[in-house]
């Protein structure tokens, strides 16, 4: 009996740990999205932040890395 409880508390706290995981990685990907779209408005307008576009470049490289690393955590 005790063993089952211990088992559907260790099934539990993985279900939680993948269901935040998924929703890191859906953030993360909205936040690519949302930059995605100032991205292109700042290109379509033609005006030459240069910095924003780095910042937005930086951003996105980031979020990518973390979003791989959070699907590896997943794979294990």
């Amino acid at each position: 009996m005790i063993k089952e409880m211990s088992d559907k508390d260790e099934l539990i706290d993985a279900q939680k740990q993948v269901i935040g995981i998924l929703f890191e990685v859906i953030k993360r990907l909205q936040a690519n999205n949302d930059l995605d779209e100032e991205y292109f408005q700042i290109i379509s307008k033609e005006q030459k932040d240069e910095i924003r576009i780095k910042e937005i470049q930086n951003e996105r490289k980031e979020n990518a890395k973390i979003v791989g690393r959070l699907l590896e955590q997943l794979e294990t």
